[in-house]
Protein backbone atom coordinates (compact mmCIF):
# COMPACT_ATOMS: atom_id res chain seq x y z
CA UNK A 1 0.00 0.00 0.00
CA UNK A 2 2.92 2.75 0.54
CA UNK A 3 4.53 2.05 -2.68
CA UNK A 4 1.99 3.49 -4.67
CA UNK A 5 1.11 6.20 -2.04
CA UNK A 6 5.11 6.98 -2.33
CA UNK A 7 4.75 7.25 -6.33
CA UNK A 8 2.03 9.27 -6.02
CA UNK A 9 3.53 11.62 -3.97
CA UNK A 10 6.83 11.82 -5.66
CA UNK A 11 4.96 12.87 -8.76
CA UNK A 12 3.16 15.52 -7.34
CA UNK A 13 6.37 17.24 -6.30
CA UNK A 14 7.87 16.80 -9.14
CA UNK A 15 4.79 18.18 -10.44
CA UNK A 16 4.73 21.37 -8.19
CA UNK A 17 8.66 21.73 -8.65
CA UNK A 18 7.57 21.97 -12.69
CA UNK A 19 5.01 24.21 -12.27
CA UNK A 20 8.06 26.57 -10.29
CA UNK A 21 10.85 25.92 -12.43
CA UNK A 22 8.17 27.44 -14.97
CA UNK A 23 7.56 30.63 -13.20
CA UNK A 24 10.89 30.87 -12.42
CA UNK A 25 12.06 30.82 -16.31
CA UNK A 26 9.69 32.63 -17.10
CA UNK A 27 10.37 35.73 -14.58
CA UNK A 28 13.90 35.76 -15.51
CA UNK A 29 13.11 36.82 -18.80
CA UNK A 30 12.22 40.76 -17.09
CA UNK A 31 15.74 40.65 -15.59
CA UNK A 32 16.96 44.92 -17.39
CA UNK A 33 14.49 44.67 -19.39
CA UNK A 34 11.42 45.41 -17.65
CA UNK A 35 10.62 49.18 -15.70
CA UNK A 36 7.66 50.54 -13.22
CA UNK A 37 9.44 53.99 -14.03
CA UNK A 38 8.21 56.58 -16.53
CA UNK A 39 11.33 58.32 -16.29
CA UNK A 40 13.82 55.80 -16.60
CA UNK A 41 12.29 53.21 -19.28
CA UNK A 42 14.12 53.54 -22.77
CA UNK A 43 11.71 55.80 -25.18
CA UNK A 44 10.57 53.58 -28.06
CA UNK A 45 8.13 54.26 -31.10
CA UNK A 46 5.28 51.79 -30.46
CA UNK A 47 3.98 50.31 -27.15
CA UNK A 48 1.94 47.01 -27.52
CA UNK A 49 -1.14 47.27 -24.52
CA UNK A 50 -2.21 43.37 -23.92
CA UNK A 51 -6.05 43.45 -23.38
CA UNK A 52 -8.35 42.91 -20.91
CA UNK A 53 -12.19 43.54 -20.52
CA UNK A 54 -12.89 46.74 -18.94
CA UNK A 55 -15.74 45.31 -17.10
CA UNK A 56 -15.70 42.24 -14.60
CA UNK A 57 -18.59 39.81 -14.53
CA UNK A 58 -20.03 41.27 -11.25
CA UNK A 59 -19.94 44.60 -12.67
CA UNK A 60 -17.14 46.25 -10.90
CA UNK A 61 -14.59 47.93 -13.15
CA UNK A 62 -11.60 46.10 -14.06
CA UNK A 63 -8.91 47.72 -12.14
CA UNK A 64 -6.60 45.43 -14.53
CA UNK A 65 -7.90 47.55 -17.57
CA UNK A 66 -7.72 50.64 -15.69
CA UNK A 67 -4.28 50.77 -14.35
CA UNK A 68 -2.71 49.85 -17.71
CA UNK A 69 -4.57 52.55 -19.70
CA UNK A 70 -2.95 54.99 -16.93
CA UNK A 71 0.63 53.67 -17.85
CA UNK A 72 -0.14 53.59 -21.71
CA UNK A 73 -0.86 57.22 -21.40
CA UNK A 74 1.91 57.94 -18.88
CA UNK A 75 4.17 56.83 -21.16
CA UNK A 76 2.68 58.77 -24.11
CA UNK A 77 2.64 62.16 -22.72
CA UNK A 78 6.12 61.84 -21.66
CA UNK A 79 7.25 60.56 -24.88
CA UNK A 80 8.51 57.61 -24.12
CA UNK A 81 5.63 55.97 -26.66
CA UNK A 82 4.14 57.91 -30.01
CA UNK A 83 1.92 55.16 -31.38
CA UNK A 84 0.05 52.28 -29.92
CA UNK A 85 -0.90 48.29 -30.33
CA UNK A 86 -4.20 47.45 -28.42
CA UNK A 87 -4.44 44.13 -28.60
CA UNK A 88 -6.82 41.83 -27.15
CA UNK A 89 -10.15 39.82 -27.66
CA UNK A 90 -12.91 41.06 -30.47
CA UNK A 91 -14.92 38.30 -29.56
CA UNK A 92 -18.48 40.24 -31.00
CA UNK A 93 -19.91 43.26 -31.07
CA UNK A 94 -20.51 43.85 -27.39
CA UNK A 95 -17.16 42.77 -26.51
CA UNK A 96 -14.45 44.39 -27.72
CA UNK A 97 -10.97 44.95 -25.95
CA UNK A 98 -9.47 46.89 -28.18
CA UNK A 99 -11.88 49.06 -29.15
CA UNK A 100 -12.95 50.08 -24.95
CA UNK A 101 -8.93 50.46 -24.50
CA UNK A 102 -8.80 52.75 -27.36
CA UNK A 103 -12.11 54.66 -25.80
CA UNK A 104 -10.43 54.85 -22.64
CA UNK A 105 -7.19 56.40 -24.08
CA UNK A 106 -8.56 58.77 -26.19
CA UNK A 107 -10.00 60.28 -23.16
CA UNK A 108 -7.15 60.21 -21.33
CA UNK A 109 -5.70 62.33 -23.81
CA UNK A 110 -3.74 60.16 -26.63
CA UNK A 111 -4.91 60.79 -30.09
CA UNK A 112 -6.63 58.30 -32.18
CA UNK A 113 -4.34 58.60 -34.82
CA UNK A 114 -1.87 57.18 -32.63
CA UNK A 115 -3.76 54.09 -31.98
CA UNK A 116 -4.00 51.06 -34.17
CA UNK A 117 -6.01 48.20 -32.56
CA UNK A 118 -6.14 44.66 -33.11
CA UNK A 119 -8.71 42.46 -32.42
CA UNK A 120 -7.40 39.08 -33.06
CA UNK A 121 -4.93 39.47 -29.67
CA UNK A 122 -6.82 35.79 -27.96
CA UNK A 123 -3.65 35.12 -26.05
CA UNK A 124 -0.55 37.07 -24.71
CA UNK A 125 1.84 34.47 -27.80
CA UNK A 126 -1.20 35.93 -30.17
CA UNK A 127 -0.31 39.73 -29.62
CA UNK A 128 3.41 39.56 -29.91
CA UNK A 129 3.57 37.66 -33.32
CA UNK A 130 0.51 39.74 -34.33
CA UNK A 131 2.83 42.63 -33.30
CA UNK A 132 5.59 41.27 -35.54
CA UNK A 133 4.26 39.70 -38.58
CA UNK A 134 1.14 41.40 -38.95
CA UNK A 135 1.72 44.75 -38.11
CA UNK A 136 5.36 44.77 -39.31
CA UNK A 137 7.26 46.04 -35.38
CA UNK A 138 10.52 44.28 -34.33
CA UNK A 139 10.55 46.72 -31.52
CA UNK A 140 8.56 47.94 -29.02
CA UNK A 141 7.17 48.45 -25.05
CA UNK A 142 4.85 45.49 -23.58
CA UNK A 143 2.58 47.66 -21.52
CA UNK A 144 0.69 45.55 -18.62
CA UNK A 145 0.97 44.22 -15.51
CA UNK A 146 4.20 42.96 -13.97
CA UNK A 147 3.49 39.18 -14.08
CA UNK A 148 2.32 39.73 -17.60
CA UNK A 149 5.21 41.50 -18.58
CA UNK A 150 7.56 39.07 -17.81
CA UNK A 151 5.47 36.42 -19.88
CA UNK A 152 5.24 38.44 -22.77
CA UNK A 153 9.07 39.06 -22.61
CA UNK A 154 9.51 35.70 -22.29
CA UNK A 155 7.99 35.00 -25.34
CA UNK A 156 9.56 37.66 -27.06
CA UNK A 157 12.83 36.20 -26.37
CA UNK A 158 12.13 32.56 -28.47
CA UNK A 159 10.54 35.09 -31.40
CA UNK A 160 13.05 36.99 -31.52
CA UNK A 161 11.73 40.04 -31.24
CA UNK A 162 13.31 43.20 -29.33
CA UNK A 163 10.78 44.07 -26.80
CA UNK A 164 11.08 45.64 -23.39
CA UNK A 165 8.00 45.67 -20.77
CA UNK A 166 6.52 48.47 -18.78
CA UNK A 167 4.50 47.26 -15.47
CA UNK A 168 1.53 49.24 -15.04
CA UNK A 169 0.24 49.41 -10.93
CA UNK A 170 -0.56 45.95 -9.99
CA UNK A 171 -3.64 44.72 -8.33
CA UNK A 172 -3.59 42.55 -4.98
CA UNK A 173 -3.53 38.73 -6.41
CA UNK A 174 -6.62 36.28 -5.51
CA UNK A 175 -5.74 32.82 -5.04
CA UNK A 176 -7.31 31.98 -8.23
CA UNK A 177 -5.49 34.67 -9.69
CA UNK A 178 -2.02 33.19 -8.79
CA UNK A 179 -2.83 29.84 -9.69
CA UNK A 180 -3.87 30.96 -13.22
CA UNK A 181 -0.72 32.55 -13.76
CA UNK A 182 1.43 29.45 -12.62
CA UNK A 183 -0.18 27.17 -15.18
CA UNK A 184 -0.10 30.33 -17.55
CA UNK A 185 3.91 30.33 -17.05
CA UNK A 186 3.62 26.71 -17.95
CA UNK A 187 1.78 26.92 -21.01
CA UNK A 188 4.64 29.61 -22.06
CA UNK A 189 7.53 27.50 -21.64
CA UNK A 190 5.46 24.79 -23.64
CA UNK A 191 4.56 27.55 -26.33
CA UNK A 192 8.39 28.33 -26.14
CA UNK A 193 9.75 25.09 -27.08
CA UNK A 194 6.59 24.49 -29.84
CA UNK A 195 7.17 27.86 -31.77
CA UNK A 196 9.26 26.49 -34.83
CA UNK A 197 6.59 23.80 -35.44
CA UNK A 198 3.42 26.78 -34.97
CA UNK A 199 5.60 29.31 -37.29
CA UNK A 200 6.23 26.27 -39.80
CA UNK A 201 2.41 25.72 -39.26
CA UNK A 202 1.30 29.04 -39.30
CA UNK A 203 -2.17 30.14 -41.46
CA UNK A 204 -1.72 31.81 -45.02
CA UNK A 205 -1.79 35.90 -44.69
CA UNK A 206 -5.52 37.08 -43.74
CA UNK A 207 -7.87 38.11 -46.89
CA UNK A 208 -8.31 42.20 -45.07
CA UNK A 209 -4.62 42.67 -44.26
CA UNK A 210 -4.34 45.80 -41.09
CA UNK A 211 -1.68 48.37 -42.45
CA UNK A 212 1.71 47.77 -40.88
CA UNK A 213 2.66 50.83 -38.54
CA UNK A 214 5.67 53.27 -40.47
CA UNK A 215 7.25 53.43 -37.34
CA UNK A 216 9.82 56.13 -39.36
CA UNK A 217 6.84 58.57 -38.60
Amino acid sequence: MLKPFRIGLRLVCLGVAALFACQISVKSAGRGRLSGSVESIPAREVGLVLGTGEVLPNGRVNRYFRYRIEAAAKLYHAGKIKRFILSGDHASESYNEPADMRRALIAAGVPESAITLDGKGLRTLDSMVRARDVFGVEQFTVISQRFHVQRALYMAKHLGIDAIGFAAEDVPFSFYVRARELFACVRAVIDAQRLPQQEAKAPPPEAHQPEKIDVTL
